[in-house]
């Protein structure tokens, strides 16, 4: 069954396709796009329904996330990154749920996660955080931030704790400072995903949760939340709506391509529609693409369904999920690849989405959720029956 939200987008999908070289040009999400994805409600998808969310099931939230990405790949990239931090938020402090949603359910919330600054622990329970960070999707529209820091070791000069621990920290917009000419790209341009810097912001520490109790399951239980959803790893959620963007642009490009073939005549004089070279690359990519949006979405199911019937995913579950995730991206990109080739040379005009649609597969597959060595290295090593380091484990 389709869910409302699905429904909603693909109404307005013309309306965000008809934005998608604006946004790009602007470097960031128009006012109007950013208005056309609050009125679908894809980014309250995974927030709770005590503020004004879904709750839904990742499933429904990866289809969303795709048909917004058919139609925009910028739009469906920020879906795909915002929307997800809902569904973190959900089991933090309900004094910071409250902080971000009591006013206003549709505030949106940023990120990046990479540790890229220290949190000095000081009194009064707070942490002193300064910083740098890259690729900050949407947060143009957003009025919070997710940031990865690690945890200083009290001695105020900026020194890490050891053994190395990670925080996600809360920031309102005004305790950071978005660097507007930092994001100047090949590919995803409209995404917006520009610098942050933050100068010695006092974070409480209700604003903050460590890493490893966001993907052990520690926060979740804290939460006391019923939802299963809230109870499946960061390791799987996080790259879900980042791969479902991926396979959604992939699936944009496959229409775009399309729709230039139908009436092509090729410098031979052959019509496109007689050529079966063409129309077997075609068909192949199809099957791919598709293959990819299926694999991806069953596989969060699965994991989805066993915590609804009272059970626990066993890790290599997880690092299966995360294994076949990393491959549904790879896979759909490389199936537009082989059609952008038998696209002629029509597809490389700027004015065509065509040239667009491949430039943003291909930056949405630099996602470091995306880099396949440690996700299929460990994977392996789970099929041997060997023991997985420590480190790999955060990514599952």
């Amino acid at each position: 069954m389709t869910h409302e939200v699905v429904k909603r987008i693909e109404e307005l999908a013309p309306e965000l396709a008809a934005l998608a070289e604006t946004n790009e040009q602007l470097g960031k999400l128009s006012d109007e796009t950013a208005a056309l994805l609050r009125q679908t409600g894809v980014i309250r998808l995974l927030q709770p329904t005590d503020f004004g969310g879904y709750a839904a099931t990742p499933r429904d939230f990866a289809e969303a996330v795709m048909a917004v990405a058919a139609a925009d790949p910028a739009a469906g990239w920020v879906a795909g990154v915002v929307g997800v931090h809902p569904w973190e938020l959900a089991q933090l402090d309900r004094r910071l749920q409250q902080e971000v949603w009591g006013e206003d359910p549709d505030t949106w919330v940023a990120s990046p996660y990479m540790p890229n600054g220290v949190a000095e622990p000081i009194e009064n329970d707070s942490f002193v955080l300064s910083g740098r960070w890259p690729f900050s999707s949407g947060s143009d529209h957003c009025q919070w931030d997710f940031l990865g820091a690690l945890k200083g070791d009290g001695s105020g000069t900026g020194a890490p704790v050891m053994p190395p621990e990670v925080l996600h920290v809360v920031l309102p917009r005004s305790d950071y400072t978005l660097v507007d000419d930092s994001w100047d790209v090949v590919g995803l341009s409209g995404t917006g995903s520009k610098d942050v810097i933050v100068d010695q912001a006092i974070v409480p520490a209700y604003r903050t949760v460590t890493q490893a109790d966001i993907s052990d399951g520690t926060a979740s239980a804290r939460s006391e939340r019923s939802e299963a959803v809230y109870k499946l790893s960061f390791g799987v959620m996080f790259p879900l709506g980042i791969t479902a963007a991926v396979i959604g642009i992939c699936e944009g490009a496959l229409a775009a391509h399309l729709a230039i073939q139908k009436d092509r005549v090729a410098v031979t004089g052959v019509q496109i529609r007689d050529d079966p070279y063409v129309l077997h690359a075609a068909g192949e990519a199809a099957a791919e693409i598709s293959a990819s949006r299926v694999q991806l979405i069953e596989g969060i199911s699965r994991l989805h369904d066993i915590i609804e019937s009272g059970g626990t995913p066993t890790i290599e579950e997880r690092s299966n999920q995360r294994r076949n995730q990393v491959r549904c991206a790879w896979r759909a990109v490389s199936a537009v690849d082989e059609i952008f080739a038998r696209s002629g040379g029509l597809a490389i005009r700027k004015s065509s989405p065509m040239q667009r649609y491949w430039r943003d597969a291909h930056v949405g597959l630099q996602h470091m959720i995306h880099v396949d060595g440690v996700a299929y290295h460990s994977n392996a090593l789970h099929k041997l029956g060997l023991e997985t380091p420590p480190g790999m484990l955060v990514t599952i």
